[in-house]
């Protein structure tokens, strides 16, 4: 089903309360400041001191340095009850900014590209917000500050190191600011949102030679444009059509002259699916079809297989609470969206392998600022008046939720 939705839609103010609102400001501040000093996967040093020193101000108890970078603070409600976890993802991106803002990254060749610095802001916001509201809700809300998620992951290791327990966490949310989808709208659904990620690198040895004399050669440059279109075969013919997936060669190196006959060449691409069950499928049938036209030329390979973030697969309880919520809080019928799903992955899946969860998309784009560069874009940028509204849905989803049985 396609959704036709407007480009220009705008946050509803009137159904965020006015405590959040007055903080919008600080909100936006929290979000430049992070923007301007943006740093890669677990060197998050700059940023963490940042978001200890707010908690502390707060009086929030946290803990520093889990799994290098990362930061886990509890706020506990009126009453002993459930736990809910809120994660954020704190890291940028090895991208040279080109946004021409007051607010531009100050650090060379480092961007964040993602939104994940209005993730930050939106879950410092909700902190302080419920550490001034501690009457207002039961049970422990705890607040998971995850470094690395662009690479090498950190919720996995943040995991190891017991971030999900004392106290075990009874279900966890997360939000991504999505420029695929207007400012004003979100994006919910049950099962399947984001795909599988794994990756994989494969040289191909053959026999290099003069380009005019190929028969005393193995051509290189033949046998991988050969494994390039066979590979294709594995989503087409291998797997379910009820199935999505996707196998993409991003890369392909060969040669250095023109009438030379490569020795060798190296491709890399990505796999992405949705159903967990191809977990080993499509990297069996890549390493198969790569050694089949291999040997059917004389040719030998070495292939590196990477299995990065399983699926991204959302609890139907906790993702009908977020839709009520969202529900609730943005304009109808086009404020919710259901058909969300999207082909990029993310390790908030490690958590919600552990834990029942939803992670959601909250719309970012407003074309009619020019903000709506896709994500990982050297000028994305995002509308800046969603972050309160990301406040508003996370504090409700903690007193609905806590206050369940």
């Amino acid at each position: 089903m396609v959704i036709s939705i407007p480009q220009s839609l705008k946050v509803n103010n009137s159904k965020i309360r006015s405590e959040i609102r007055q903080i919008q400001s600080q909100l936006v501040e929290w979000r430049r400041g992070f923007h301007q000093r943006p740093e890669l996967g677990f060197k998050e040093v700059l940023t963490a001191g940042t978001i200890s020193q707010k908690l502390k101000e707060w009086g929030i108890e946290h803990e520093t340095g889990v799994a290098n970078t990362g930061i886990v603070a509890l706020i506990h409600g009126r009453s002993p009850g459930k736990v809910l976890a809120i994660r954020a993802d704190i890291d940028a991106l090895p991208i040279q900014e080109e946004n021409d803002v007051p607010y531009r990254s100050q650090h060379d060749g480092i961007m964040h590209a993602c939104g994940h610095d209005g993730h930050t802001a939106i879950a410092l916001g909700t902190a302080y917000y419920l550490s001034q509201h501690r009457d207002d809700f039961v049970g422990t809300v705890k607040m998971i500050f995850q470094p690395a998620e662009e690479g090498p992951g950190g919720a996995k290791p943040m995991i190891k190191e017991g971030v999900l327990k004392n106290p075990d966490v009874d279900a966890i949310i997360g939000l991504h600011l999505w420029n695929n989808i207007p400012v004003g709208t979100v994006g919910v659904r049950s099962g399947a949102l984001m795909a599988a990620t794994e990756l994989f690198r494969c040289k191909i040895f053959g026999k290099g030679g003069h380009g005019a004399m190929p028969h005393q050669t193995i051509d290189s440059v033949v046998v991988s444009a050969q494994i390039v279109n066979a590979l294709q075969t594995i989503v087409a013919r291998n797997i379910n059509p009820l199935d999505s997936a996707v196998v993409t060669i991003g890369e392909l190196h060969a040669g250095s002259a023109k009438n030379v006959i490569a020795d060798s060449a190296e491709m890399s691409g990505t796999v992405r699916y949705f159903n967990p069950a191809l977990e080993n499928v499509i990297g069996n049938r890549i390493d198969t079809i790569i050694g089949g036209i291999c040997q059917s030329h004389g040719a030998k390979y070495e292939l590196d297989y990477t299995r990065l973030y399983p699926p991204v697969i959302n609890n139907a309880e906790i993702a009908d609470l977020v839709r009520s919520v969202a529900e609730n809080v943005v304009e109808t019928p086009l404020g919710v969206v259901p058909e969300c799903q999207t082909m990029a992955g993310e390790d908030m899946s490690f958590f919600l392998a552990e834990v029942p969860g939803c992670y959601f998309f909250l719309g970012s784009a407003n074309a009619n600022l020019g903000l709506s560069y896709p994500h990982h874009h050297p000028c994305f940028d995002f509308d800046e008046s969603v972050l309160p509204l990301g406040v508003e849905i996370f504090v409700r989803c903690v007193e609905k939720f806590c206050s369940s049985n």
